[in-house]
């Protein structure tokens, strides 16, 4: 894979995407005071090098789905194999294989209690070369998704809010979940793929005139159904290790402990689970001594955490609900 030196002007822009997706180059290039040309140039390179991509986000809670956070331990032929499947599921979202690779971590989202039975006791359940599984609902999410990794931040409050105040979709509703109608998964699969895609290829996608496309858009993104995320990897960043915690935190000091990881520049993910650990969170640092001394001063300085359980994650699968590439 190239190596790309990023400078100011990346950087900014990807931190201008991670607040507003689709974004119109003339507009990024306003904020970063550059022209809307060299930021359409920098954006089509970074895009090219397959670290960075735009990608159009389903939020399972405003849909009624639930989600899932699996963990399979397998046989060392087997991991692989295994974890490239689940990245092939529609219902997965994100499949790291961790450690010695023979465990592998996944997060899941499904429409029905069907369809997680489906996965977690018939597929899992009866492939001999998966030793154990442990599934446990994710019920709240502090940092992930829609509230985005503070490790792309570079761009000062006021950059912030004026791009916040021109973000192409807001979210306005809440309520009741939202429910898909026909032609919406053709409209979400095309956006998962490259969250920035044109509405002209999008109405192809769907059948649907680029009005409609605008308007179903904006309907979905209004209530919070979808939304557009800045995924890269860390790697482009400088971040040379990532790994996956499990912590067990009394209830009462639940809320308070998972924001406090929140404002950790290091944590990716973090969220509460149901289970005998609580917390689960991504991270991702410099190199083994910056993990050494995250573990040790940061996660140390949080005394409700009574238990911690550490996996090195040696090769994403999927990330943000596409498979990667090797």
């Amino acid at each position: 894979m190239e190596i790309i030196e990023l400078d100011e002007v990346d950087r900014g822009l990807l931190h201008a995407l991670q607040i507003d997706g689709r974004a119109s180059f003339s507009r990024i290039g306003e904020v970063l005071g550059v022209s809307d040309q060299r930021v359409a140039r920098r954006y089509r390179r970074l895009r090219a090098s397959g670290m960075v991509r735009v990608v159009g986000v389903v939020d399972g809670r405003r849909l009624g789905f639930e989600s899932w956070a699996m963990r399979l331990r397998c046989t060392p032929d087997a991991a692989v194999a295994i974890a490239e499947a689940l990245g092939r599921r529609p219902d997965t979202f994100w499949v790291h294989l961790l450690s010695g690779g023979t465990e592998i971590s996944s997060g899941s989202l499904h429409r029905t209690a069907e369809e997680r039975q489906s996965l977690l006791l018939s597929k899992l359940a009866r492939t001999n070369r998966v030793l154990s599984v442990t599934a446990h609902r994710t019920i709240y999410t502090f940092v992930g998704g829609r509230v985005g990794w503070s490790g792309l931040a570079v761009l000062s409050p006021d950059q912030v809010a004026e791009l916040a105040a021109g973000r192409v979709y807001h979210r306005r509703g809440e309520g009741e979940p939202v429910t898909l109608g026909p032609g919406d998964q053709a409209l979400l699969d095309e956006l998962s793929k490259d969250g920035r895609t044109g509405y002209a290829d999008l109405a192809a996608a769907t059948g649907w005139s680029e009005s409609t496309v605008r308007r179903r858009m904006e309907q979905l993104c209004s209530a919070g159904a979808v939304f557009f995320d800045m995924d890269v990897l860390p790697t482009l960043l400088g971040y040379q290790v990532e790994a996956q915690l499990w912590m067990s935190v009394p209830p009462a000091d639940l809320d308070a402990t998972g924001r406090a990881l929140a404002g950790h520049p290091e944590v990716a993910f973090v969220g509460a689970t149901t289970g005998p650990t609580n917390l689960t969170a991504s991270i991702v640092c410099r190199d083994d001594a910056a993990l050494y001394r995250y573990l040790t001063d940061s996660l140390g300085a949080l005394p409700a955490i009574r238990h911690i359980e550490t996996a090195p994650i040696i090769r994403t699968i999927k990330r943000a609900g596409a498979v990667l590439p090797v």
